[in-house]
């Protein structure tokens, strides 16, 4: 019997280093200096303007530049006066000294300034923008890998079509209608939720008033419920599309100690994490305590996310924690995710099926509530050499399990293998013989989700296992 524990409110990690700050200025009706005619600066003052700048570009003598709206020409070089009340300076030059002459000048009134080209002298950048205004979203790669941003930019167009707009405006036009209504939070944010879901699935649909109505109509005063959800195998992208999304939606997590770190990263920060470590061997929480914390925080009206790693229908105590939650009237979701047993496969590189070796394929425990072998495994199904077998929590039974599969029928020849954090950055894989494996154990550190398969598909495997 493994030693029990509390479970643990976990502090959000603090945001990593950022390489510079995104902001989002507001220019209507401000002053912006711009110095020179180059392709950039102009553009520059186009970007500016478009943002409801009042725009000054110093071309000197004879510019030679096309009118533009909210954009003065100003025929002469800038002055240390004209930088009064301007709220950016942006210069193009290929001149250092006057770079820097204008960088003092900018800087000497307080403006934040930029020259194209020259980071080093820039108190900000512009980056690549996705235009679907009121939706306005930029990105910087901070001269790291601007093609990168491009790349990224164009992606997103692909994904927000411009008739989304329709619908961005209109969400100006309803917040405060939305607003008078003095609903709780919890309906204001269902519907919101809802409008966003209906303007991303049907953003050429043009909406009207009445819709509002509908959707409010459509959207229940929120009560608490539960998604129990798959985190699959270890690598973060093997996480479902559905998984992220409950994750993103998520006020209460709580997660067992074996699921990736990262795949909480995809949680909203101001979600509370809960640890409810449940690790084979180690101290674990008490399985009626999940339950009882599920229901507690749905009764609560919260949307609550319980993260198993894998497919939590999997050797995952799935059924208890399903059963709580109907006895109480919570409604849960089960969200499936990457059993373990296919990350060890892919990341072997062999299939749990291949035709010449397993006709069927079968998932065992190597551990029982009580801790020891479970006395109903059917070890002739174990013996079968046409089988390929995914033992989970195996190494404290194994040798055991290896013993009375051997005794079943098994060749003591027949591949096997260990493989711990399967599908992570560090994975290891341990091959043998179901003879010899047991005692490899002895020497192997136990570090995180273990997984041992046996069969003769394992002779495919990617990697020179010395099992053929």
């Amino acid at each position: 019997m493994s030693k029990s524990r509390s479970p643990e409110i976990i502090t959000p990690k603090s945001i990593g280093p950022l390489a510079s700050l995104p902001l989002f200025h507001n220019l209507e009706g401000r002053k912006v200096l711009v110095a020179g005619c180059s392709e950039a600066a102009i553009w520059k003052a186009e970007l500016v303007a478009a943002a409801g700048a009042k725009v000054a570009v110093f071309a000197g003598e004879n510019p030679n530049i096309a009118a533009m709206e909210n954009v003065e020409i100003v025929a002469r070089n800038w002055g240390a006066a004209d930088f009064e009340g301007a709220a950016l300076a942006i210069m193009s030059t290929q001149d250092d000294n006057e770079a820097k002459a204008f960088v003092m000048a900018a800087r000497g009134h307080g403006v934040p300034v930029n020259v194209i080209d020259t980071p080093a002298l820039c108190d900000f950048q512009f980056g690549a923008i996705v235009n679907r205004s009121p939706l306005v979203i930029g990105i910087a790669t901070n001269g790291a890998a601007p093609a990168l941003g491009q790349v990224l930019r164009g992606r997103l167009e692909a994904m927000l079509p411009q008739a989304i707009v329709v619908w961005l405006k209109l969400a100006q036009k309803w917040r405060p209608l939305i607003k008078q209504r003095n609903l709780a939070f919890g309906q204001r944010r269902a519907f919101w939720h809802r409008f966003a879901s209906r303007a991303l699935n049907e953003p050429t649909k043009t909406p009207r008033d009445a819709d509002m109505e509908k959707m409010l109509e459509n959207t229940p005063v929120p009560i608490g419920e539960v998604a129990l959800i798959g985190a699959g195998p270890g690598d973060p992208e093997l996480l479902t599309l559905k998984a992220m999304r409950a994750l993103q939606r998520a006020e209460v997590v709580l997660f067992d100690d074996l699921v990736e770190p990262s795949i909480l990263d995809f949680a909203r920060r101001e979600a509370r994490l809960i640890g409810v470590g449940k690790r084979g061997g180690g101290p674990s929480c008490a399985q009626t305590e999940i339950s009882a914390l599920l229901v507690q925080y749905a009764k609560q009206g919260k949307y609550v996310v319980r993260v198993k790693g894998g497919d939590p229908l999997i050797f995952g105590r799935a059924s208890e924690e399903i059963a709580a939650c109907r006895e109480a009237g919570v409604t849960i979701e089960i969200i499936p995710g990457i059993s373990a047993a296919q990350g060890v496969a892919s990341s072997l590189g062999f299939s749990l099926t291949d035709r010449e070796f397993a006709q069927r394929v079968q998932f065992v425990t190597g551990a029982s509530k009580n801790g020891g072998l479970p006395e109903q495994i059917n070890w002739p199904a174990i013996a079968d050499n046409s089988a390929t077998t995914f033992v989970y929590m195996p190494r404290s039974n194994f040798a055991e399990f290896a013993q009375k599969s051997i005794a079943a029928g098994l060749d003591a020849d027949t591949p096997a293998a260990l493989v711990i954090d399967a599908t992570r950055i560090g994975q290891k894989s341990f091959y043998a013989t179901i003879s010899k494996l047991p005692a490899m154990l002895n020497d192997i550190p136990s570090g995180g989700p273990e997984m041992i398969v046996i069969g003769r598909v394992l002779q495919n495997a990617g990697e020179n296992n010395g099992c053929a």
